[in-house]
């Protein structure tokens, strides 16, 4: 028995049973990884901040009304000539509509499933048709009960769509008996086709995601088995987190959304692929130079343990910080994405090493590396990159400041201050065809009034001053019961002295026009009554977007600090944190400026949401981070050893490949999530992509190196390396 085999025998165990442990801790959280949507909430009643006057005024209305709050709106629009006899049918018709079973969209039975639609519409409500002036439509409102709306079928689909479809399938079954086209809209109806949109994530992303990594990983290690490797081991970190956050959100620990878990799918494919990629290129290169594989794991994995665990720590720090956020969706994807982090980082560090040593040199096959102190990749593409960085840095790190520059100044194009909810999808589903039509007919916020509670005294001169604002169209109090086309008033109602005034906007509620409205419709009715609160859908949307600069404008500054401290512990320098920290910020804005460019002139997208700049910059600079922790670790260890402007060169020559190839992984993941049918999802996705490659391809490969060359030893100061060699 040779020595080397007696030496190698430990580690090999400990490597299988470290292979054993993490099969069989897969073989337990992968089932509850495949549950992750069940315990999706996806509702966004009480989102706000309890200061905030929009979420002042809901949690007032709960005292007014047995339904107030609970009363999700799908809009039934029934499109043809109206006469006295269709409206009577219709009626007809809707007062049996709540008696049906849920079907599928072609009016199947769902098996297993006993439930009717009124099992989840709002009890009491009668629901009836009212034509519109033109006399071309009728328009009618089922009323969803809020509390219902996140809830499951027996066969853990979520029920909204369901119930949906059924309301399409019935209602479009009898318009065809009328001469009407019929289209079923309203907040119930685009929140069931966003649940049909993130439907996807469990199958359609992540299978994705898994798919456009794999041919990445073979293109770049052009071998038929190592790609492999890295990709099992970032799904097995994907099924940890996952059934760590399934056990958190089920008992109501954390709060996942739909948004939250597709950016989870990439997050952590991404992130554990990246690490993936430099530990096996530090592994690849130390082979080179020992002639045992486990001697050769020991030297890669120390090489790259202090920068992924800084990296790792530098994203998740960053994401844990949303928990400073005002708005709870904001805060929700905090953990969320901070687990996910996590788990690729323990998943990389243990798991992967363990199936490579024990899998051995030919698992690079057809290049196996061998102990020949000799690396083919000292003499590639990134060598002569490298070179002709160092041989010009000025010119280099000039035309590359120019190029972000250029790119930076577009960013006063940029459009995020919202989108409305029929904008947010980049398709067209029947919710939207059926909002298009509604507005032909009936004034944009027929559906979702903006509401203002105020004393009975002060009502009637309320009413009047908000008639008078441009952009309501009318303003009527809410009444005791319903108020019946063609039946008497009902009289108004007024609890503890107060009543609610309903103001129909002349525009849709969630719009633009619609939030802005807001200040002014608040500036009227507080200067009658400094009390009196407004809210509604309109006034929701306006506290979001104040809430979501508030949010950006303080956990910006903050993750900055992070980045910056954590940068200065690691490469022992102040002066080189600042200079990284400043090509992250130019970067960062740089990417913002092309992605208005984009959004408003190819994509022709009508905006951004307010959190855009936000997530952007969590997802981007938090992320992009790891390239600079990447690249500065591996040339400080170069430069001790030869110097500083040797080891960039020495830096850039190992690590660009790596980098690069970590980059596009990384890019093409969060591309992924433009599978799904969603604007805010796509403008990330295009973002996130955009900006790692700008800074895998030119911040990090070409400007950092150039600038250090030109700084040369003293990047380091304040340490003792800024004052030796060259």
């Amino acid at each position: 028995m040779s020595s080397q085999k007696v030496k190698g025998r430990k580690p090999l165990w400990f490597a299988i049973i470290s292979i054993v442990a993490w099969l069989g801790i897969s073989s337990a959280m992968g089932p509850l990884f495949g549950n992750l949507s069940s315990v999706q909430k996806n509702d966004n009643a009480d989102f706000l901040p309890a200061h905030v006057e929009a979420q002042k005024f809901s949690d007032a209305y709960k005292s007014f009304t047995v339904n107030a709050n609970k009363n999700l709106p799908a809009l039934v629009l029934f499109e043809g000539d109206v006469t006295q006899e269709k409206i009577a049918a219709t009626n007809i018709f809707l007062n049996t509509i709540a008696t049906q079973p849920l079907v599928t969209k072609d009016g199947k039975a769902i098996s297993g499933v006993t439930k009717t639609i009124g099992d989840y519409l709002t009890k009491g409500e009668k629901i009836f048709a009212f034509p519109s002036q033109d006399g071309k439509a009728l328009l009618a409102n089922v009323p969803f009960d809020n509390s219902n709306a996140g809830s499951q079928l027996s066969n853990k689909k979520p029920a909204l769509p369901a119930v949906v479809d059924s309301i399409r399938y019935y209602t479009g079954k009898f318009s065809s008996t009328q001469g009407f086209t019929s289209h079923v809209t309203g907040f119930a109806a685009i929140f069931a086709d966003l649940f049909g949109a993130f439907g996807g994530i469990d199958s359609t992303l992540l299978l994705t995601t898994v798919i456009v990594v794999a041919l990445i990983l073979i293109v770049v290690y052009r071998s038929p088995v190592l790609w492999i490797l890295p990709l099992f081991t970032a799904i097995t970190a994907e099924s940890l987190a996952g059934g760590i956050i399934y056990l958190l959100a089920k008992h109501n620990v954390i709060t996942l959304d739909g948004q939250s878990q597709g950016i989870l799918s990439v997050l952590v494919i991404g992130a554990a692929t990246d690490y993936a990629l430099l530990l096996i290129a530090r592994y690849r290169e130390e082979l080179h130079l020992h002639d045992s594989r486990f001697e050769a794991m020991k030297k890669a994995w120390r090489g790259v343990v202090e920068p992924i665990v800084a990296s790792g720590s530098t994203v998740t720090l960053g994401l844990l910080v949303l928990l400073f956020a005002q708005l709870k969706n904001s805060r929700g994807l905090g953990p969320v994405g901070a687990i996910g982090i996590v788990s690729s980082m323990v998943t990389v560090l243990t798991f992967l090493p363990a199936l490579l040593v024990v899998f051995g040199r030919w698992i690079f096959w057809p290049k196996i590396p061998r102990h020949d102190d000799h690396d083919e990749k000292l003499t590639g593409i990134w060598s002569k990159v490298a070179h002709a960085t160092a041989k010009s840095p000025k010119k280099f790190a000039i035309i590359t400041t120019v190029i972000l520059l250029v790119f930076a100044g577009m960013i006063t194009t940029l459009k995020a201050t919202g989108i409305s909810t029929t904008q947010g999808f980049t398709t067209h589903p029947d919710s939207l065809v059926g909002q298009d039509l509604l507005l032909k007919h009936f004034p944009g916020g027929q559906s979702q009034p903006t509401q203002i509670l105020i004393s009975q005294g002060k009502a009637p001169e309320a009413i009047a001053a908000l008639q008078k604002v441009k952009g309501v169209s009318s303003v009527t109090p809410e009444v005791v019961g319903q108020a019946i086309p063609g039946q008497p008033m009902p009289p108004v109602k007024v609890v503890n002295g107060n009543v609610v005034l309903d103001a129909t906007l002349s525009v849709p509620a969630d719009s633009s026009a619609g939030r802005a409205l807001v200040p002014t419709i608040r500036n009227v009715v507080h200067a009658i009554e400094a009390q009196s609160l407004v809210g509604g859908i309109s006034a929701t949307f306006y506290d979001v977007d104040v809430a979501s600069a508030h949010d950006r404008n303080l956990i910006i500054p903050i993750v900055l600090l992070l980045i910056a401290i954590i940068l200065g512990l690691l490469l022992r320098s102040i002066f080189a944190a600042a200079v990284l920290l400043v090509t992250v910020i130019v970067s960062f804005v740089a990417t913002l400026g092309v992605s208005a460019l984009v959004f408003n002139h190819i994509f022709k997208f009508a905006g951004a949401d307010t959190g855009f700049p936000l997530f952007t910059f969590i997802f981007l600079v938090a992320l992009g981070i790891d390239y600079n922790i990447f690249l500065m670790t591996r040339v400080r260890e170069e430069s001790i050893k030869v110097g500083t402007r040797a080891g960039v060169t020495k830096g850039v020559t190992v690590t660009g490949g790596v980098i690069t190839s970590a980059g596009i992984v990384l890019a093409a993941t969060f591309t992924v999530l433009g599978v799904l049918p969603l604007v805010a999802l796509a403008e990330i996705a295009f973002a996130v992509a955009f900006g790692v490659l700008l800074d895998t391809l030119v911040v990090r490969s070409i400007l950092v190196p150039a600038l250090v060359h030109i700084i040369g030893p003293k990047i380091w100061w304040p340490s003792k390396l800024s004052r030796e060699g060259k």
